[in-house]
């Protein structure tokens, strides 16, 4: 399958502009994708265009991953509401660090091949360069008529909040980095999400009228999941890369909690199981629904493809904690990083280390953290054998908290029901 016949089958090809399949099958063809360095990690509507040059890469093609630290600094307004805020120079400096360290996970940057990838930053060769020479050499090839065609200028100039000569400029300088490269490295495709076709299509022109050259293109479709929510946000924020922003576990969970819909679409996009494989998963998924077949090796290919088969293990670990039958043995095993991880988002109530020391009476515990509204309620829930602490049940022989109920000398795992946990804090 060619590389383009195997993206539109993946769900991932939108818009490709005429000629581009037949050079990716007549040589080996440098592409690029820009990134956006407005935080030091990528997050995970990143990873479509990470794909995409991975997918390049292993089909024959060279990849060039260009992190923008001269656009960083002025934001692309691409069918954005309002103008983002600016970055100083020392915050995209620090950006770029772990940005260009998350990419060298995905792509081969350091063989000795042809094709092997290669980082750029724009910045390198916007930093000399003059507004005067900008405008000069750059901006008399493309009319304003031309600029204000686009539908991302068109959508911000009909709006409230109008937008900025430096924004206005932006498709200016993304085309002008497509020309650079194409000069200088060789590099005839651009590829992108499909709100970047307009700024894409600049490049091609600018490569055109200035150099007499042809440069293809193509997109890939902007994700949106089937409930209507954006992609990639969770009531936690962003679903970031890095596992310092979004635990291990907490990125396993986001996949594993995919609908039957998203998940279908899903498997063919975020992971580089073949077309066979996949089709036989679907429609094992069909037949039995309820197992989540699919959603589950989903989240076990992209969890390993973005952090490792440990985290993985881990993640099938803490979700065996709170969903499953996890011995107290399994949760005694966690050092305190990984309980965190595991408890992240699990209420937290805090108890003074005097009261576990001296043994603290198990129902006063569970009405005084208010777990139960009353001593009452507490007592009758423990009587019948509705507590477990730290993984086991709880029966009437035992009435009160000490020093050996502690994990990792100051945590308790307290379970009210089969779903309801509390994570008691000592200190």
């Amino acid at each position: 399958m060619s590389l383009v016949a195997e993206l539109r089958w993946r769900g991932m090809l939108q818009d490709i502009m005429p000629g581009t399949e037949e050079l990716l099958e007549k040589e080996m063809v440098s592409g690029y994708i820009g990134f956006d360095p407005t935080s030091d990690s990528l997050h995970i509507g990143s990873l479509v265009p990470i794909l995409l040059l991975v997918h390049l890469q292993r089909a024959g093609h060279k990849p060039f991953a260009l992190v923008g630290g001269a656009t960083g600094m002025i934001g692309d307004p691409s069918f954005k509401s309002e103008e983002r805020n600016l970055l100083s120079e020392e915050t995209l400096a620090h950006n770029l660090l772990g940005i260009k360290k998350q990419l060298s996970k995905f792509l081969d940057f350091n063989s000795s091949a042809a094709n092997k990838a290669e980082l750029v930053n724009n910045y390198d060769w916007f930093k000399d360069f003059s507004f005067l020479h900008f405008i000069r050499d750059v901006g008399k090839h493309i009319t304003v008529n031309y600029m204000m065609s686009k539908d991302s200028v068109r959508k911000r100039l009909d709006g409230d909040t109008g937008m900025s000569f430096t924004e206005f400029t932006y498709q200016l300088i993304q085309g002008y980095d497509f020309y650079w490269l194409y000069q200088n490295r060789n590099c005839k495709l651009q590829m992108g999400g499909s709100d970047q076709w307009g700024n894409i299509v600049t490049g091609t022109e600018i490569i055109r009228r200035k150099s007499g050259g042809e440069a293809f293109a193509f997109t890939c479709p902007l994700l949106t999941k089937s409930d209507g929510g954006k992609f990639g946000k969770t009531e936690r924020g962003n679903v970031w890369l890095d596992p310092a922003k979004t635990s291990p576990y907490q990125f396993y969970q986001f996949w594993l909690n995919a609908s039957d819909e998203d998940a279908k679409k899903w498997i063919k996009i975020f992971t580089l199981l073949p077309q066979a494989e996949i089709e036989a998963l679907i429609i094992a998924h069909e037949a039995a629904p309820h197992t989540r077949a699919l959603q589950k090796k989903l989240a076990e290919e992209i969890t390993c493809f973005v952090h490792s088969k440990a985290d993985y293990e881990f993640a099938l670990k803490a979700s065996d904690i709170l969903f499953g039958n996890a011995t107290t043995e399994a949760l005694a095993s966690l050092n305190e990083s990984q309980l965190l991880q595991v408890m992240e988002g699990v209420p937290t109530v805090e108890v003074n280390t005097q009261q576990i020391n001296e043994g603290y009476d198990l129902v006063s515990f569970l009405a005084d953290t208010q777990i139960f509204p009353s001593k009452g309620e507490a007592r009758k829930m423990w009587q019948a054998g509705g507590i477990s602490i730290n993984k086991e049940k709880v029966t009437t022989d035992k009435n009160s908290l000490t020093n050996s109920d502690l994990l990792q000398g100051k945590y308790i795992l307290v379970q009210k029901g089969k779903k309801n946990y509390y994570l008691v804090k000592v200190g």
